[in-house]
């Protein structure tokens, strides 16, 4: 192996889990990595002591082990022992003690795993080994932007050839992952973008060029779903320099009960961390729904269209995208930092051009008049084009250049 050795933080239940967690551990040893243990056990104790103990657990959340015994719940047992490991593996990190992290559980294994892996910042390996992986019972809210699930196939209770085809791909995945990643580089500003594939929103193509021409690094995240988490994520953090948020249609996705959602935060979190915030109200009209699942009896009554087998949009009526104008207006009204919405009054949507099978240029006309009756004067610029538009393209750099002119937004 070239280069310095990995060391890989497992966490989990040492008292019920021993054997698979010494399997995991065994693999990564194999392959020449170095492990460190957490045990979150509450009851019972490992057969062997671990490198971070339960009760070093306990304490990090400000308990002893008994008083978390003493709490009679388990659930509200593993909420303590959660933000002990938490804390304790962000400290880990912070010591450069750790270089991934590797959670194996349940349904409490996963809960506590979510609150571990969202304590490490993006770039750092993240694996959880889950019963429950991929189910929808996780919500977006509490994946981190890197996250990473395997199945833990038949690992319900000891292990045997079924689950140890899991667990050992999780162990080589973290360490390979150790190995190869390459951290954000943080020496070009990074600017933040949502979008959607070119037949919907192309105005990323010429923005992109242009901003890194200015110097920046620009990431643009698809928001469906997850894509819009790991950009309210990494906002959170204080991660971008500015954001172009112009595919905020996860916001009524979430308004109007779709899994397809990046949860009841979005379009908050880099106007709560005062990041300066140009927003566009990209696909607007749409609401995205599971394209296998039924449409909602609430949703029934509207127009749809099969994207894929994947996803289905409906297209709004004009009660709903007065709902969607106000909840944008909402959010936006909660922001800390500079903030600019840009209306295109040529529409928000390849598809609602005139000519195009969604065009409704009424309905464009109460969602724009919704909008300026609820955004307060100079948090607002309308621009005489279609979002697609190169005239929308170059609104949105007049107005960033204007701030990095003021120095709203700091040059690199």
């Amino acid at each position: 192996m070239s280069g310095p050795e990995r060391t890989i933080l497992l966490v989990g239940t040492f008292d019920t889990k021993n054997d698979e967690l010494d399997y995991v551990a065994g693999i990564i040893r194999g392959q020449g990595g170095a492990v460190l243990t957490m045990d979150v056990s509450v009851l019972g104790d490992p057969q062997a002591p671990t490198d971070v103990s339960k009760h070093d657990v306990a304490r990090a959340a400000d308990n002893d082990i008994d008083a978390v015994i003493a709490a009679g719940d388990e659930n509200a047992a593993m909420q303590i022992m959660a933000r002990g490991a938490a804390q304790l593996t962000a400290q880990l990190h912070q010591d450069a003690r750790i270089d991934g992290v590797l959670v194996m559980g349940g349904t409490m294994g996963t809960d506590l795993a979510l609150d571990v892996c969202s304590a490490l910042p993006l770039g750092v390996p993240k694996y959880i080994v889950s019963t429950v992986s991929f189910s929808s019972m996780i919500p977006a809210e509490r994946l981190p932007a890197d996250i990473q699930m395997i199945l833990w196939a038949g690992g319900l209770y000891g292990l045997n050839s079924v689950c140890r085809a899991s667990l050992s791909q999780a162990a080589g995945a973290v360490l390979g992952a150790a190995r190869a990643v390459e951290p954000p580089d943080r020496t070009r500003p990074l600017i933040g973008m949502t979008s959607f594939g070119k037949t919907a929103l192309r105005y990323m193509v010429p923005l992109k060029p242009a901003l890194e021409d200015r110097g920046f690094d620009v990431a643009v995240f698809h928001a469906t779903g997850m894509g819009g988490r790991a950009f309210e994520s990494l906002a959170a953090q204080g991660a971008f320099a500015c954001v172009f948020d112009f595919a905020t249609q996860e916001v009524g996705n979430h308004l109007f009960g779709s899994s397809v959602t990046a949860g009841e935060c979005r379009l908050t979190a880099a106007g709560r961390a005062g990041t300066p915030q140009l927003v566009a109200p990209g696909c607007y009209d749409l609401v995205d729904l599971i394209g296998w699942q039924p449409v909602p009896e609430a949703l029934s009554d509207l127009p749809s269209h099969a994207h894929n087998r994947l996803l289905t949009s409906v297209v709004l009526d004009a009660d709903r995208r007065r709902a969607v104008a106000r909840a944008l207006c909402d959010k936006l009204s909660e922001a800390d930092g500079p903030t600019m919405m840009l209306l295109p009054t040529g529409g928000c949507g390849e598809w609602d051009r005139p000519g195009n099978d969604l065009h409704d240029a009424a309905g464009l006309s109460v969602f724009l008049d919704e909008m300026r009756a609820c955004l307060p004067e100079g948090k607002v610029r309308e621009v005489e084009a279609h979002i697609n538009d190169q005239a929308f393209a170059d609104a949105a750099l007049a107005v960033f250049d204007a701030w990095l002119a003021d120095g709203t937004v700091a040059r690199p």
